[in-house]
């Protein structure tokens, strides 16, 4: 009886303990994977004892009940919430977790932001691969890089720790991921500010911007909310090569609105215009002929920048840099930030160009040449080089004078009269002219003998109709090539070279051989003599006609001719027979005188 009675009184205890239990329960039925309310029981170095009512309370790291970089606020009374991973553990105790606790009643709210495309309130913590982590009231979300700012930022110190509004990008509740952004924040602020701004803009307005980009051509300045464009050329009044030498992504700078174009709102930004142009008055600063010293700032293939003064500069174009040097690039000639001296020889104040000479000031070799010597003088030089068109004579050992093709032979103009030169060697030559401001002095050869066409035998021998005595010199397909006298030679082409067609062959004269023609053309220029024999019969024949008869008279030109030279000789004999009458003549005579004078 007694251990039935002792069964019937555990069973009772056990009914008033389940009955305690569901009061503590509070009427929940279900403990596991939900969010309850508890009591802190204990706070130690390590854990919070918090009791949920289960049979046993649970232990939860104090470190989730903290912010992120500040210590916990809890005392033991505190009612706090958690979330109940088990009823218990191995070890008899409660499963629970503040963080998790928080997280799912941040989740729940952010869910509904994330909905309704609502702004959340978080706080940058800590640093992770490719970002930043944020807490967000509870949950931790993941900040890109590239999310943190509109441009790029260097230093985030600043931002952390501090609350911020951010956009979520997206939420995997399941895994527990959940991405934000701050940037998405700025840029609609940005575009509201961007309304506001364009209002207010105005073209000569100063205004503070920020350096967001830089490229080769310039960069771009962030006004808030709207980019301008700072051309490289805006930048300073002196040279920039590239603006990333006066600029830095991220600097603060103060520019002046030049252009606003409201169409398409495109703003151009200077930086220079804030400051006095240097280029006022220039042309009474730098008068033309005016010597000075300067800084080569920059070198291109045309010539190179001299800076005179802060802002000024002017172009040595590479014609102006040295007196001898030609065709040669500017860099080797002058390097940058040489300090060389300069003559202005130019000064445009309109087109803000100040044109310069680096060869003005040092000696002209070519105005030293001419005040020593005059048109006509005669020297020996060295050939320095042979081209098709020429010879170049050494005049001093800076510069040289030219003997053009023409000029060196005068009867031989084509390049074949080059090749009596070689470089090296000493000619003697002709001053014909000199131009010092062109840096030119011309020179011949042939001028040191007499034209053979304009001496002695040009007016007779060489006059247009006259017959000539030739020696064939070559015979080719269509003409043969004949010296006529001093040197001169000519041509007599195919058709000229008999009066009759079965004649006109080249290949029945020999080289050698002497021949008469007569001067069709002589052409000084080229100095090219045409003749013809056939020229030279035709005339011959008409003045046997003119002189012994006419083809009318019913006589052939050969009766009229054999008659001619039967006449010829006839006259010929009896001038032979009076020659020797004379001495007979004379002799009687004489004899006649003596007997009178008896």
């Amino acid at each position: 009886m007694a251990h039935v009675a002792a069964n019937l009184k555990d069973k009772e205890d056990s009914k008033e303990f389940a009955a305690l239990l569901k009061e503590s329960l509070r009427g929940q039925s279900k403990f596991t994977g939900n969010v309850v309310k508890g009591t802190v029981v204990a706070v130690d170095n390590e854990f919070v004892i918090v009791d949920v009512g289960l049979k046993s309370e649970g232990r939860i790291p104090k470190q989730e009940f903290s912010k992120p970089g500040e210590d916990p606020e809890i005392r033991a009374g505190d009612d706090v919430e958690v979330f109940v991973e088990r009823m218990e553990d191995r070890n008899g105790e409660s499963v629970l977790s503040r963080e998790k606790a928080r997280r799912e009643e941040v989740w729940i709210e952010l869910e509904k932001s994330h909905k309704d495309n609502q702004r959340v309130t978080g706080i940058i913590f800590g640093r992770v691969k490719g970002g930043f982590t944020v807490d967000l009231g509870g949950a931790v979300a993941f900040l890109p890089g590239s999310q943190v700012d509109i441009r790029p930022v260097r230093d985030v110190g600043p931002l952390m720790g501090n609350p911020q509004p951010f956009h979520i990008l997206k939420m995997d509740r399941s895994r527990g991921n959940i991405v934000v952004s701050r940037r998405a924040v700025l840029e609609e602020s940005r575009q509201e500010a961007r309304s506001d701004l364009l209002d207010t803009l105005k073209e000569g307005q100063i205004v503070q911007g920020v350096v967001k980009n830089i490229t080769d051509y310039g960069a771009f300045v962030d006004l808030g909310g709207v980019d301008g464009l700072l051309h490289v050329t805006d930048i300073s009044w002196k040279r920039v090569n590239h603006p990333s030498e006066v600029l830095q992504i991220g600097q603060n700078v103060d520019v002046q609105i030049i252009r606003f174009n409201e169409e398409t709102q495109r703003i151009s930004l200077g930086i220079k215009q804030l400051e006095d142009d240097p280029w006022k008055g220039v042309a009474a600063k730098f008068p033309v002929g005016s010597k000075l010293s300067g800084r080569v700032t920059n070198i291109a293939d045309y010539g190179a920048f001299v800076e005179l003064e802060e802002g000024i500069e002017g172009l040595v174009h590479v014609s102006e840099m040295s007196w001898v040097k030609k065709n040669i690039h500017p860099g080797k000639i002058v390097s940058t930030s040489q300090q060389v001296e300069v003559m202005v020889l130019d000064v445009d104040a309109d087109k803000r160009r100040i044109s310069l000479g680096l060869k003005q000031c040092q000696e002209n070799p070519w105005a030293a040449f001419a005040k020593s010597h005059s048109v006509g003088d005669t020297f020996e030089g060295e050939v320095r080089n042979i081209t098709e068109f020429g010879l170049f004579i050494a005049l001093s050992p800076e510069i040289d004078g030219m003997v053009h093709l023409s000029d060196i032979s005068w009867e031989d103009q084509s390049e074949a009269a080059l090749k009596q030169f070689e470089k090296g060697q000493k000619a003697k030559v002709k001053i014909l002219d000199m131009d010092p401001n062109k840096e030119r002095v011309a020179l011949g050869i042939k001028q040191l003998t007499e034209d053979p066409y304009q001496g002695a035998a040009a007016p007779g021998g060489l006059a247009k109709g006259a017959v000539v005595t030739c020696t064939v010199s070559e015979i080719g397909d269509k003409s043969i090539e004949v010296t006529i006298s001093d040197g001169m030679t000519g041509t007599i082409k195919k058709a000229d070279l008999s009066r009759e067609r079965s004649e006109q062959r080249p290949d029945r004269f020999a080289v050698g051989e002497k021949v008469d023609a007569k001067v069709i053309s002589v052409d000084k220029k080229t100095r090219k003599v045409t003749l013809s024999i056939k020229a030279r019969e035709i005339d011959e024949d008409k003045q046997a006609m003119k002189e012994f008869g006419s083809t009318e008279s019913g006589a052939s030109l050969g009766d009229i001719l054999g008659a001619a030279l039967q006449e010829k000789e006839n006259r010929g004999k009896k001038a032979e027979g009076a020659e020797e009458e004379k001495p007979k003549k004379k002799a009687a005579k004489k004899k006649a005188a003596d007997k009178e004078a008896e």
